[in-house]
Formats: structure tokens, sequence, C-alpha cells
């Protein structure tokens, strides 16, 4: 079946013009809220689209009368805790704005500034767990990171009320696939605009600014007064910054390039080949050169080979999460970044955060590109999960930062010192599978030894030595190439069912199901 052609659209103020449009729509917004009583989650980025339809909403509440605002209007804005430093200092006073205004206007409008969870960050994955930077086939961060904590808050206003309708400023005329999306579920609409929202039962999608263009959304913001009092050309001036030839064009036909075409993300993300945004804003202003070393870093988590490729094999174990070898194409599927990588990208995020509290401008002084509650679960993982018992994250710290660990003390059942690990490496010839196989055992005797029952310990002892009893990487994939042949052997001599064939369960059997824990 052929696939229609995606034409972009003409301007939604075309038929009418803008004024009886605008008007159109203030009606239109004021009646759905009056409708009924379910309260409304506007998704607030601070991007042109999401500004433009808070401010229609906040606009068509204003027109109201006391007796008619009856219900609470929640306005949401998700902070991954990596986004460009830019827009969050944005965000965050615009959400302190939003919230004095609407006090002072007397609308019921609150905003909510939403974080992942301290034990699911960013950094928490990458550094702590070892979870390899995301890529198309795993991109583990999307759903973590943006769209758990909103979900969350929403859910909890469905089991408030009963139901919840989230307004949100997506447009049919930013891709083909967004328009399909939009237009799948306006066929399932219940009271005229409301579209089913697909991931959240008992809640209900607007859309309000849906059909405009990208110049519509820019036309309306620079005619209409942001209403909480926060400059819009001021946000102009932010895209202008992110866009590469430090331009916005009056734009005359369907030719000329907009504006709003700049794109905000994370600064890390490493989905995209570059941060085309980021590396626009220090091309054109000297003030944001402090930016230059994030963007340098976030590189490092992508290398190429020689071709050109992402390739990061050598930065990653050769077992995968749960200690498993299992091999694609005849070579191991690498799994988490091992020890080394982790403790030196960690070392140079807090370099990276010292350097620009030293010398960038007076308001990034402060700046946390890692929080505490952050860094104590990394702390956890590695002693806990991982049994890097030498607790080197406290002595990271002060070496890059240059001030003491404020963190606090872990159980001395759990760490031991480094100077005792690095005698223990030594002992063990710098072999490193006998090394993490004995420092595992110390932390298995270390964390069982003060216990009244002891449940768990012989398995603990026995997952010990399957991950760590191989000889060398070599030995490892051997013995997974031998255990595949001689399944794939078994298969083709049908000797599963037809000869009661048992499968012996060898150290390292592969666990199904636990493959995305380090793709």
């Amino acid at each position: 079946m052929q696939q229609p052609n995606f034409r972009k659209p003409a301007s939604a103020f075309e038929e009418l013009g803008f004024r009886k449009t605008f008007d159109l729509i203030m009606d239109e917004v004021g009646e759905l809220y009056k409708a009924d009583e379910v309260p409304w989650v506007v998704g607030y980025s601070g991007g042109k689209d999401s500004t433009a339809t808070l401010q229609l909403v906040w606009m068509a509440l204003a027109r109201l009368s006391a007796d008619e605002l009856t219900k609470p209007v929640y306005v949401i804005s998700t902070d991954t805790l990596v986004e460009n430093p830019i827009v969050s200092s944005w965000v965050r006073r615009s959400l302190e704005k939003i919230d004095a205004a609407a006090g002072e206007q007397g609308l019921p409008i609150s905003a909510h500034q939403l974080n992942p969870d301290p034990s699911n960050t960013f950094w928490v994955n990458l550094l702590g767990r070892g979870y390899p930077a995301p890529r198309p086939k795993f991109r583990w961060c999307t759903e973590r990171l943006k769209i758990n904590p909103s979900h969350e808050f929403i859910s909890s206003v469905v089991q408030s009320h009963g139901e919840a309708i989230l307004v949100l400023g997506t447009r049919k005329a930013e891709s083909a696939a967004r328009a399909k999306v939009m237009n799948h579920y306006e066929k399932k609409r219940v009271r005229d605009r409301l579209s089913p929202n697909g991931g959240l039962p008992n809640s209900f999608v607007y859309t309000p600014v849906e059909d405009w263009t990208n110049d519509d959304i820019w036309m309306f913001l620079m005619q209409v007064q942001n209403p909480w009092g926060y400059n819009n050309k001021d946000l102009l001036t932010m895209y202008q910054g992110a866009s590469p030839d430090n331009e916005c064009p009056l734009v005359v036909d369907t030719s000329t390039p907009s504006c709003g075409d700049s794109r905000f993300g994370c600064w890390v993300c490493t989905m995209v080949e570059k941060d085309k945004s980021m590396q626009a804003m220090i091309q054109n202003d000297e003030e944001k050169e402090w930016m230059l070393p994030l963007l340098e870093l976030r590189n490092r988590f992508a290398p190429k080979d020689s071709d050109g490729k992402w390739d990061d094999r050598h930065l990653r174990d050769f077992r995968r999460m749960n200690g498993a070898v299992q091999l694609f194409h005849d070579r191991p599927i690498p799994g988490p970044y091992k020890q080394e990588v982790r403790e030196n990208w960690l070392r140079e995020l807090l370099d990276v955060q010292r350097i620009i509290r030293e010398t960038g401008p007076d308001y990034v002084h402060d700046i946390e590109l890692i929080s505490l509650p952050e860094l104590e679960e990394i702390r956890r993982i590695w002693v806990v999960d991982k049994h890097e018992i030498e607790d080197s994250l406290p002595r990271i710290y002060e070496e890059a930062s240059g001030l003491p660990y404020p963190g606090r003390a872990l159980d001395d059942n759990a760490a031991m010192g480094a100077d005792e690990m690095q005698l223990l490496k030594e002992l063990c010839g710098n072999d490193e599978l006998h090394f993490q196989l004995t420092r595992e055992l110390l932390a298995t005797e270390k964390r069982y030894r003060s216990m009244l029952r002891r449940a768990g310990l012989f398995k603990a002892i026995e997952g010990a030595f399957q991950r760590n009893f191989f000889d060398d990487e070599n030995d490892a994939v051997e013995r997974a190439r031998r255990k595949q042949n001689g399944r794939e052997e078994a298969y083709a001599r049908g000797q599963n069912h037809a000869s009661g064939f048992t499968r012996i369960q060898e150290p390292l059997e592969l666990i199904e199901g636990q493959a995305d824990e380090a793709k």
C-alpha cells in the first residue's frame, strides 16, 4: 500500500486570520475547561510549542469568572538532570514565575518540576550499573528519565480524581510519524476534541495547537504577551542561538528555513550524531564557551572505530550484567562498562563540574552536574551490588573536586580499604578474574558474617564462581562456543524430545530475559 505524501500544511491562521482564529481557540479552551470537573495536566518543556500551549490555556482561564475556575491545572516539567544547562535554567526560572503569577492572578494553576527517581537517573545507570550509552537498539533513557516521572504524576491525579486531561503542544507539522499517531487517536476522540491516551488508562489528550506550523507558533508568541511575565523574545533569542547560522529569518515562502527547527535535549544524548544546538550556542556566543567541556565529555561516550562506526567493545566487560557469556556471530556480546571506565568517567565528570564552577560565568558557579543522592546510589551499587569493596568513589570525588566527600559513611561490613585491595591484586598476580573472584568472596563473607540466618550464602558463593572461574576472556568464549555448538548439534539430532535429552546446567548458564540489562 502506497504511503501518502507528507505535505507541509498551510498556516492555521490562513482561512480566518490571526485574531479570529485566536478568539475561536480561546472559546474552545474555555468551554472544554468548563465542560467537566476533570483536572488538567499541561506538559511544559520551556520550548516554543509547550509555551504557546500553556499561554493559550492561561489566557482562556483568565477570561473566565472566579466561579467558573473550579478545577486545578497542573503544569508539569520533567527535568532529566542532564538537560542542556541553559534550557534547564530557563525552565526552572519560568516555573517559579508561573507559580507566582498564577497566585497573583487568582488562577488555579500550579507548576511542578519532576525528576527521575534517584536510583534510576542517567548517571546512576551509566556510571553505577555500567549501562552502555543509549543507542537506537538500547534506548533505556527516555522511559526512565522522562516518561516514568510524568506517568507517575498523571497516575496520581487519575487516582485522586478518577480521570485526567493531558494538554500537550504536539503538532502534526512536526513530522510525518507524529501526524500519523495523532490521526490514529483522532478517530477515537470523545467530547469532540479529546483523544484517548494510549499509555495511561482514564486519561485523555487535548492538543490545541495540533494544526499550527512552526511559523504560526512564532507569530503567536511574538504578537501575544506572555501572561506569566516571561519575555517570549528571550525564548526566540535562545532558539536563535541554537541555530547554526545564528539567524531566525523572516519566513516568506516554504523554502525559507524556520528558526523553530532548532531542537533542545539532554547534553549527554548519544542518540544523535552531534549535539547541533549546543554546538551552535557555543559557536554563536562567547559567553557560552564554558559548555565546551560538556560537549567534549559527551563525545567520549560514543567512541568511533577507524571507519567512523560506534564501537565501545574495548570499554565493556565480555560478560553480560548477570555474568553470562553470550555469543553473536561467534563474538561475545559486550556487557556493562568495566570498573576502570566507570571510575574514569566519574572523575572526568567531576573535573568538568569543577572547571565550569571555577572558570564559567557567575550564573554557573554553583552548577551541579551530578547530585549527592546520585553519588550515594552509585557508591552503593559499586560496593554492594558489584562487590567493588575498595569503595573508590569518595577518593575519586576528593581528588577531582578538591573537597571532602559529603556523603555518609558506609557500613563497616561493606567496604575494605583501597590499600588492601591493591595488595590483593598484587597477590593475584594481576590476574583480573582471579582478583574479582577473591574480592567477591571477601565481600560475600563480610556481608553474611554478622547475620543470624545466612539464607542465600551458598547461592552467593556459587554465583561468584560462575562469574569468575574462567582462565581469561578467550577461555570464557571457547566454553560458550562449545556449549552453543553442543546445543545446536543436539537440536539437529532431535534429541531434546525424542531421546529424553536432559540439558546439563553448566556454570554461566545463559539466563534469557536479562538481555536488556546490558546490551
